[in-house]
């Protein structure tokens, strides 16, 4: 239990605590109104202080993060392991822990918390895949820093289902290594969902896609390379080769310029045969026409004699045949001529290609090289790929198959465990009924996804409601702890929680409170506002007798715990 909390800071209020219910009273003086409200009393300045001295990190929300604190000492005496122990702490960054005067880092003195209030034997903080204090002790000393009253088997809205799963599951006394298994299993799986985010559409996306494509793609892409491996090796470089498709390339054009010259002294020779079928000597008749029509048209003229005329005629078309003949003859010869030089030229052509494509040139080779270099690392890349893709794919798979063994190993826990679920399951119903006249019910459920809490009750959609389900299953806590010698012997819960809680029911729930914390026995302290401590009566419970002796108000700048308003 705790007996004490104090400080070196002269206007904070010392806190005295006894067995049983604790109940620290906030007052709203007459003089409070519109914008003045008891939250600033410092009601949860207490929880604050509790989880300052037991090893709790110091959030930007924390009034230990204030610099209105620093310098100034913070006590608490408590029962560890059946002895009165008094630790301190300065309000100060990465300040160590004095308990009973021996300095100690944070670290050792949350592992001597853990192993004396819950019998670890090796602390982890925050790696997921262990035991931690803190987490456990959270569901003792619930916070409103870290909305802590939202669900009964959470201690603060942000904490995983790892994490619950894996407290819970050793408070209960089940298991806990089948929750750490499925955390693995879970990170195992976060994993995977980021590469497939990271790597886009698909199965596993374009960056590392499926093992059937990528199969595909590399057997492809080794083929290609293959290829070119087999032609490099049968490459043969020619030094000259530049040169070489130079001489080919004037070889063509004298080549090409050739045959334009033989075709166009062919075109002439065809010209000239039609020409030389057409010219003839004038017909008789036509000759005695035209005679006839000149002596018409120049009757003055002196007229030659018709054989005169007829021989000139037979002249003209005698030496027109012979220029036509000569001409026809000069262009056969040059066709003749040129035949041994097209000959000869298209011979050393012919060598000049058969050479060429037999080798190759220094560039080409690099080319080659180049590629294959290239194909060669796609190969690889592919082949990583698809290893990757293979291996992805197949812890997808294995981590189903693993979901699965875990689904039966927390069945077979369950049953092995029966009695201690049954007595957990029993316990919240018998608290829940002294509440309520439809007893509210805790389900414990083996699904796919580890151990799963439900609470259903009559009415659960009231928030009244659903904060005394969490009243009901930190009561439970407490039995169980108590029957397994364990947990830290006090139960504290911040007014927070009896927000929009029926005052029949608050006074209710702290009357049983007391009846099981007097029995058990253990120390169970709230805060409370005044109208709502008094807001209702129940019989044979007196609550006066458990208030504590020191009041907060909101009346005064001076009616909190630490005696100021903070800047």
């Amino acid at each position: 239990m705790i007996h004490r909390i104090y400080s070196s800071l002269p206007t904070f209020k010392t806190l005295e605590f006894k067995s049983g219910l604790n109940v620290l009273l906030a007052e709203k003086s007459a003089e409070s109104g519109s914008g003045r409200t008891r939250n600033r009393a410092g009601k949860s300045s207490m929880v604050e202080t509790i989880h300052f001295l037991t090893g709790g990190n110091v959030s930007e929300k924390s009034p230990y993060s204030s610099k209105d604190l620093e310098g100034h000492t913070f006590g608490m005496e408590f029962d560890v392991e059946g002895k009165r122990v008094c630790v301190e702490r300065e309000a100060k960054k990465r300040a160590k822990f004095k308990v009973d005067g021996a300095t100690v880092s944070a670290e050792d003195w949350r592992q001597r918390l853990g192993s004396a209030f819950f019998g670890l034997e090796q602390d982890s903080e925050e790696d997921g895949y262990g035991l931690s204090f803190r987490s456990m002790f959270a569901y003792f000393v619930r916070r409103e820093s870290s909305n802590a009253f939202t669900e009964p088997f959470k201690q603060a809205v942000m904490q995983s289902s790892g994490d619950y799963q894996l407290a819970l599951s050793y408070l209960l006394g089940l298991d806990w290594q089948i929750a750490r298994d499925w955390q693995v299993v879970r990170n195992r799986e976060k994993t995977l969902d980021e590469l497939k985010k990271a790597a886009g559409a698909g199965a596993f996306g374009s960056i590392i896609g499926t093992a059937a494509e990528l199969r595909t793609q590399h057997a492809i892409a080794d083929s290609r390379l293959k290829r070119l491996k087999d032609d490099l090796a049968a490459f043969h470089v020619l030094p000259e080769y530049r040169e070489l498709e130079k001489e080919a390339d004037l070889l063509k054009s004298k080549l090409s310029e050739l045959s334009n010259q033989n075709a166009i002294d062919a075109a002439a020779i065809r010209h000239m045969d039609a020409a030389l079928s057409a010219e003839a000597e004038p017909a008789a008749e036509s000759l005695d026409e035209l005679y006839r029509d000149a002596g018409i048209v120049l009757p003055e003229l002196v007229k030659r004699r018709y054989d005169e005329v007829r021989e000139f005629h037979a002249s003209v078309v005698r030496n027109r045949r012979d220029y036509l003949s000569g001409e026809r003859q000069h262009a056969e010869e040059r066709v003749a001529q040129r035949a041994p030089e097209l000959q000869q030229l298209d011979r050393r052509l012919s060598e000049i290609m058969s050479t060429l494509n037999s080798h190759g040139a220094l560039d080409q080779f690099s080319k080659l090289q180049a590629e294959m270099a290239k194909v060669a690392s796609e190969v690889e890349s592919l082949h990583q790929r698809y290893q990757a893709a293979e291996k992805l794919e197949g812890n997808k798979t294995e981590l189903d198959l693993e979901r699965n063994r875990l689904l039966l190993r927390l069945n077979r826990d369950f049953s092995e465990q029966d009695s201690r679920i049954t007595a957990a399951i029993l316990a919240y119903e018998s608290i829940s009924q002294l509440l309520y006249e439809d007893a509210g019910r805790m389900i414990i459920e083996a699904t796919n996804n580890g151990p799963q809490f439900k609470f259903p009750i009559q009415g659960s959609r009231s928030g009244g409601i659903k904060k005394m389900k969490i009243f009901c299953f930190d009561l439970m806590l407490m039995q169980r702890m108590h029957e397994r010698e364990m947990g830290p012997g006090f139960l504290v819960h911040d007014s927070h929680l009896f927000d929009g809680v029926d005052g029949q029911q608050i006074v209710s729930g702290l009357k049983a409170a007391a009846g099981i914390a007097a029995s058990l026995p253990f120390q169970y302290i709230v805060t409370l506002n005044q109208d709502d401590a008094f807001k209702e009566t129940v019989a044979d419970f007196d609550l006066n007798s458990y208030l504590m002796d020191v009041r907060l108000s909101d009346a005064k700048d001076d009616g909190g715990l630490y005696g100021f308003r903070f800047d």
